[in-house]
C-alpha cells in the first residue's frame, strides 16, 4: 500500500510541474525571406537574424531549396558574411541539419558569377540595410 501512494504522489507531482513550468525551446524565430527562383531552385535569407559584422559586412543565414529533393540533394542552411560595397559574400557555416555543422571561419570572399541566387540574397539584404 506504501508503494502504492509513493508512485500516486509521484504521478501528482510530476503533472504538477509539468502544467506549471513553461517548456523551454531552443527554436529561432525565423522570417525568411524569397528571392526569385532559380531553375536550380529557391534561395531563402532570414531577416531576424541579420547583423553587422566588425568589419561592416552583414551576417544573415541562407537556406538553399533545391528544385529536386531526394536522399542526395536536400536543403542547404548557410551561414553568410554580405559585403555589399564590393557585392561579394562568403560562407562562413554550411549544414544539412543545422547551421553552422561545419564552419569556415578563413572563408574567402567571392563574387557571386551570375548565379541569380546569390545575387538576389546579395541584393535583398544590401538594400534592406539601407
Amino acid at each position: 500500500m506504501l508503494f502504492f501512494l509513493k508512485n500516486i504522489l509521484r504521478i501528482f507531482i510530476t503533472l504538477i510541474l509539468t502544467l506549471l513550468l513553461p517548456l523551454q525551446t531552443n527554436a529561432i524565430d525565423h522570417d525568411w525571406m524569397s528571392v526569385p527562383a532559380s531553375k536550380f531552385g529557391k534561395q531563402l535569407w532570414d531577416a531576424k537574424t541579420m547583423r553587422k559584422n566588425e568589419d561592416g559586412s552583414i551576417r544573415v543565414l541562407s537556406k538553399f531549396i533545391p528544385k529536386i529533393k531526394n536522399d542526395i540533394t536536400k536543403d542547404i542552411l548557410y551561414t553568410m558574411d554580405i559585403n555589399c560595397s564590393q557585392k561579394t559574400f562568403r560562407d562562413i557555416g554550411v549544414g544539412a541539419k543545422d547551421f553552422d555543422e561545419f564552419e569556415n571561419l578563413d572563408a574567402k570572399w567571392k563574387y557571386p558569377n551570375g548565379d541569380k541566387l546569390i545575387l538576389g540574397v546579395i541584393s535583398q539584404v544590401c538594400n534592406s540595410q539601407q
